[in-house]
């Protein structure tokens, strides 16, 4: 729609003048509207969310904001009802001067979704100035000789309005002498003049005033007056004449001082002072053009003695006169019209506005960061303004208006990889040479939380001798978290499982904050010789994320158990064991044999059996197996021995410290007819079969060689996972590891990656083999512990 302009009544014109235009141009994609300059605060704009589809809830100051581009709170939006509206007093001629159009531009930012509307409000002009003269009064010289139609120049009126408000009609005081000359609207520079209808007689009227008026053509009219005071001269006839009553001129701006801008020309055609010329500005001559230009009195050279800028004045209209020397002097009139040259002097000016900031690494694609608007002072091709944006960053420049544009999100953004950016935003002219003006724009990433904790290693292995004191610290884990702040704080807790019977939060405990593991309990290798279990690193974000590292603790064997006499229940009560032998038997016969078992392993459960001397007894025809633990004769018996030989055996392991026990063997010495018929091999404490006990040996050995070759296979293979190189070899080894299994009653014992050294008995009549594992440093990956961390 338009708004159509028609005369009205004088009665209706404060009515018409608040009702407002609502102008919707689809085309240009902006919301027009229309109202008087001076309207009343209150006065109603448009419906401006219900013209831009905006739901009234949408309208709070969070997401709802009004930018009226540096001119305060002239206009603004009744967040209730949508509702555009004047809030302070609007001044056309203050806001935009003498311009033909005046507008105020709007931008209206709405979030959620972010959206950037642009509305043009015209304020119209009202006729609210009058026309004012230079001056109340003005004195003209006319001497009584000038001709009939001389002219006599005259300053027109100004009017502050513009358009119709601004067309001036001129009139003059009812006389006889003088008619008023008005240019036509195509000769604006061409001024005003008084036309001389009848001579003029100083003896009958030295002094006439008349009163010019000046009149616009706003509705109602306004009027200025300005009198004019004519003194009629009697002296000289011939005024100075210029050659041309027009002279223009174009000047580029910012010429230096001294400049000539033209030389102007008068003649006179008397003779002597009344015809010697000096040439001045007019006396109703602006101040402004007094402060820029310099009128020489002789030559006529017009020079530049101040600031020529195109963007404060375009054109510089200078009234000029030449004034003879005669008396009364006579004066002639000109007009110089300086049209002012434009010249790319006015560097681009960049005003960013940010809007949501820090962007956080997970924003979309396209989200709005700042909004950009460009200016340039000059004109033409040196006021056309273009932007770009330095390279390598991952955001670009979106024109939304003439001299607008949105930095909007272009690639996706990486905290941990850049977490800062420094935008410039760089706005080039189109002058030669080109200017050109730099923003910056600090575009801050804010974290999310993208990246879970994470361990330097998947698995760890941690070694742990067995009676450690309650909460003694056994390991560390330690998880790092890319992000920042709380997504970057890391806690840790036990992953809960069952061992056995128990939970495994009764076994060992981590520190939520330092990571340390504890061990809650004394462990025990005879019960738990590894244990395997995970920890979980969670971080702070929402929603949290954790990563898993599992850790396996061996339990290391201390010697805690001493050695345990099979069958010692089976004695005699006082723990004393009874055997008869014939007298008469060989050298190298087995009477007895002691079996213990150690509940340890290794070195701890290598069990070997000695035979004590009781104080004061003679030398004992027997001796005890080394490893073994049989009981044999060392010679023939004969008469001196005693009918009753008492045997202290005793068993002791190869730990530290080590652990003993001994056993009573009381061997009682019989005929060969009275000794009962058994088997030359019995064992102290066991009443069963020999045929019995060797075969319990031999199945007992198959399984302990059985178990620990499975036992030995497993470690070997973990271990050759786990560690990169193989250490080398030792003193007596053969380059594998060995397991080598001990007789019937005796130990076994295996080592992780570590050469084996094959040791062996005594000699006959038996010879046992025990495999032992020289101290070695662990693999890499393995952890090793001091007396309460550390595995020696």
């Amino acid at each position: 729609m338009r708004c159509l302009g028609r005369a009205v009544p004088e009665g209706q014109l404060l009515v018409l003048s608040l009702l407002l235009v609502i102008v919707w141009e689809v085309g240009s994609g902006q919301l027009h509207y229309s109202i008087p300059e001076e309207a009343k605060h209150g006065t109603f704009v448009g419906r401006i969310a219900q013209d831009l589809e905006l739901p009234l809830p949408e309208l709070v100051p969070g997401l709802f904001q009004l930018d009226s581009k540096g001119l305060g709170d002239l206009l603004e939006v009744n967040l209730q009802n949508g509702i555009l509206f004047v809030n302070s007093r609007i001044d056309r001629e203050e806001l935009c001067g003498r311009s033909a159009e005046c507008s105020i531009h709007l931008e209206v930012i709405v979030d959620r979704p972010l959206q950037v509307f642009h509305v043009e409000v015209e304020v119209r002009d009202i006729n609210d100035n009058p026309p004012t003269f230079p001056a109340a009064q003005k004195t003209l010289f006319i001497p009584e000789s000038r001709l009939l139609d001389s002219r006599f120049p005259l300053e027109g009126a100004s009017d502050a309005d513009v358009g119709s408000n601004a067309l001036l009609t001129y009139r003059l005081s009812t006389n006889e002498h003088f008619s008023l000359d008005v240019p036509p609207n195509h000769e604006q520079v061409k001024p005003l003049g008084l036309i001389l209808r009848k001579p003029l007689d100083r003896e009958e009227a030295a002094e006439m005033r008349l009163l010019l008026t000046a009149t616009d053509g706003g509705k109602p009219e306004l009027t200025g007056t300005v009198q004019l005071l004519i003194t009629v001269l009697d002296v000289n006839d011939n005024a100075p004449v210029f050659d041309r009553s027009l002279y223009t001129v174009k000047l580029p701006e910012n010429v230096p001082n001294g400049t000539l801008v033209i030389k102007v020309n008068a003649s006179d055609l008397d003779e002597g002072v009344n015809g010697e010329v000096m040439y001045s500005f007019s006396s109703d001559v602006s101040p402004d053009i007094k402060s820029k230009f310099h009128m020489d009195a002789v030559s006529g050279e017009i020079t530049v003695i101040g600031i020529i800028d195109f963007e404060e004045n375009k054109v510089y209209k200078i009234p000029l006169e030449a004034r003879d020397k005669g008396f009364p002097p006579l004066i002639g009139h000109c007009i110089v019209l300086v049209e002012v040259v434009d010249a790319n002097d006015n560097a681009p000016q960049l005003n960013v506005k940010t809007l949501w900031l820090p962007v956080k690494e997970d924003a979309q694609l396209g989200k709005i960061i700042a909004l950009i608007s460009v200016i340039d002072l000059d004109s033409g091709i040196n006021g056309q303004v273009t932007c770009s944006l330095t390279k390598h960053v991952p955001f670009k420049l979106v024109s939304t208006f003439k001299n607008y544009y949105s930095l909007v999100l272009d690639s996706a953004l990486d905290r941990e990889t850049t977490a800062d950016y420094k935008v410039v935003v760089i706005a080039q002219d189109g002058g030669s040479p080109s200017l050109w003006a730099t923003a910056s724009v600090s575009v801050e990433v804010a974290d999310v939380n993208d990246n879970a904790p994470a361990f330097a290693q998947p698995e760890y292995t941690v070694f742990v001798k067995e009676n450690n004191p309650p909460g003694a610290h056994i390991f560390t884990v330690l998880a790092v978290d890319a992000d920042a702040q709380e997504n970057a704080l890391v806690s840790y807790s036990l992953v809960e499982r069952r061992i056995g019977e128990r939970l495994l939060s009764s076994y060992v405990s981590v520190h939520a904050e330092s990571g340390k593991v504890f061990a809650l309990q004394p462990l025990d290798h005879e019960e738990l010789e590894l244990l395997q279990f995970q920890v979980t690193a969670r971080d702070a974000g929402v929603p949290a994320l954790e990563s898993n590292v599992t850790l396996q603790v061996f339990v290391l064997d201390e010697n805690d158990n001493v050695p345990m006499l099979l069958g010692s229940g089976t004695g005699g009560s006082d723990g004393v064991f009874n055997q008869l032998l014939p007298r008469s038997v060989d050298p190298g016969h087995v009477v007895a044999k002691v079996r213990a078992v150690d509940a340890d392993s290794g070195y701890n459960a290598w069990l070997s059996y000695e035979l004590l001397s009781w104080p004061g007894s003679m030398r004992s025809p027997f001796r005890v197996g080394l490893y073994t633990g049989e009981i044999s004769t060392t010679r023939s018996l004969d008469e001196t021995d005693g009918t009753r030989q008492r045997l202290l055996v005793l068993v002791k392991d190869h730990g530290e410290p080590q652990m003993t026990a001994t056993v009573t063997v009381l061997v009682s010495l019989v005929e060969s007819g009275q000794a009962p018929k058994a088997s030359s091999r019995s064992s102290v404490g066991v009443n069963v079969p020999e045929s019995s006990l060797v075969d319990v040996n031999v199945y007992l050995i198959i399984a302990i060689c059985a178990v620990s070759s499975l036992l030995v296979l497993t470690l070997l293979l973990y271990t050759a996972l786990r560690c990169s190189a193989t250490p080398t070899g030792g003193a007596c080894g053969s380059g594998k590891p060995m397991l080598v299994c001990s007789s019937a009653v005796g130990t076994w014992s295996y080592s992780q990656q570590r050469r084996q050294r094959v040791c062996s008995g005594e000699g006959p009549p038996k010879t046992d083999l025990m495999a032992f594992s020289p101290g070695l440093p662990p693999c890499p990956g393995s952890v090793s512990l001091d007396s309460s961390e550390k595995v020696s």
